[in-house]
């Protein structure tokens, strides 16, 4: 893995910006050399290797595009990483064309400068097979993430797999109930037999009870055939009843014997089956609630929920984010027959300030879009329907009104809005810090302090 011997050539002309620059990474431990225009530095490729070239794009002579192409005839190995005030999607293509490892944009955070240092190092000293996309330990069955929050949820799926109890899943829509349930299947001894998804609110009322038990031929009108039940598909294996708040009273009953007795009988049959099955359901709703309102029956509920696991949402997994938006970047890439092969750090920024009501689902339905509509090799902003994002940014960060019961954190959104107003005023400005402080109604001395206090780093004093 990397360490805080790495040597990195900063190159940019403009003097605050590269001082900045070598006294921050020098501050981080690395090695730093700087270079104050294209030509300088190519010279100094010449004569010497580096492991991280980071260098501004537009430059007198020779251009950041230009110190990139050097860099990696020089030495392949040596990763680059582009900033610009100027971002376009051409220059995007060219710059990952030629193996640029990333494009930030300025203004940009210094933590998030430093971060794609760090994982621009860290990849660099990865075996090539190992650099691309998410790791292994990041998956557990066809689950990805690594934060706190889903670890739990893995323990728990291991413990229960080895067990024929009956598990209640729980957590908001999108969050991957389902894949939860199919990872248990898969870990259990009936892996080898079906797990079959029945989908409670998608069978309209007068079907479901012979969709799960079968019914006899003529049982009722347009019964011209005997019919197998999802009960019998499913012996041996694993039931998953996705949405199950939504059964009828009736169904609930029926439902709570094949649960007791482990037997049934068809719609219009007389037979008794037996039937050994695993019992996995999944809700979005409060059913303990649901009991009490008298919408679900308690017993029922009981013998479900002998084992509960909550799927965090995506807000609350912390650290999970670029790791499923890598995956479904892949994902998308592969099937649309694109060579898209990463995010862009300002794009990455964007969706982690997003608050994704929709939970993962929402996440992988973006990246597909963003796949779809992107022509660079690199999926940036533009690409993320932006109008949308920000609107659920705005409403999360800037909403009046409707406090809540839980209340809200004044201060992160108030520094959110703080922050992304001092972005915009310097793009409106083109950099310039004074510029930008005379739009916001403040001195260039508050401007300053408030762009070190958010960690924002870019612009001229000018």
């Amino acid at each position: 893995m990397s360490g805080r011997s790495d040597r990195i050539l900063v190159v940019d002309d403009q003097a605050s910006m590269r001082e900045f620059l070598e006294i921050m990474l020098t501050k981080e431990g690395y090695q730093v050399l700087a270079a104050e225009d294209g030509e300088q530095a190519c010279g100094i490729l010449d004569k010497e290797t580096f492991d991280l070239v980071i260098t501004d794009i537009r430059m007198r002579n020779i251009n950041g595009i230009g110190v990139l192409k050097k860099a990696k005839d020089r030495s392949p190995e040596t990763m680059v990483i582009l900033i610009s005030a100027f971002a376009t999607p051409e220059t995007a293509v060219e710059a990952m064309k030629e193996g640029a490892y990333d494009y930030i944009p300025k203004p940009f955070k210094i933590n998030d400068l430093k971060r794609v240092v760090k994982d621009a190092l860290t990849s660099r000293a990865l075996p090539a097979e190992e650099g691309k996309g998410p790791r292994s330990r990041f998956h557990f069955d066809s689950l990805i993430g690594e934060s706190p929050q889903m670890r739990k949820v893995y323990d728990l799926i291991q413990r229960v797999s080895r067990t024929r109890t009956n598990v209640l899943i729980t957590g908001e829509s999108g969050t991957g109930k389902e894949l939860v349930a199919k990872s248990i299947h898969h870990l259990s001894d009936r892996r080898d037999k079906p797990i079959v998804v029945i989908n409670c609110a998608g069978i309209p009322e007068p079907l479901i009870e012979s969709e799960l038990f079968g019914h006899r031929k003529g049982a009722f009108t347009g019964a011209v055939a005997d019919k197998e039940g999802l009960f019998d598909v499913a012996d041996g294996g694993t039931v998953f009843l996705d949405e199950v708040g939504e059964l009828s009273p009736m169904i609930q009953v029926k439902l709570l014997r094949v649960i007791q007795e482990r037997t049934f009988t068809a719609v219009g049959g007389i037979d008794v089956k037996t039937v050994d099955v695993r019992f996995i359901s999944a809700t979005n709703k409060d059913l303990e609630k649901e009991v009490i309102h008298n919408n679900f029956r308690e017993d029922l509920y009981f013998r479900l929920n002998v084992i509960p696991i909550a799927v965090p949402p995506l807000r609350e997994r912390e650290g999970d984010l670029p790791l499923l938006a890598q995956h479904f970047l892949e994902r998308f890439s592969l099937q649309m027959g694109k060579d898209i092969k990463k995010i862009s750090t300002y794009a990455m920024d964007i969706l982690s300030h997003y608050p994704f009501p929709g939970n993962v689902r929402e996440l992988e339905n973006i990246v597909e879009r963003s796949v779809a509509l992107e022509t660079s090799n690199i999926v940036l902003p533009e690409s993320l329907t932006l109008s949308t994002l920000r609107r659920g940014v705005e409403k999360k960060g800037r909403r009046m009104g409707d406090l809540g019961p839980e209340g809200i954190p004044l201060e992160k959104m108030m520094a959110d809005v703080e922050r992304e107003y001092l972005i915009q005023a310097l793009d409106v400005a083109h950099g310039s810090k004074q510029r930008a402080a005379e739009l916001l109604g403040i001195t260039l001395r508050s401007f300053r302090y408030r762009l070190e206090k958010q960690g924002i780093a870019g612009g001229e004093d000018s």
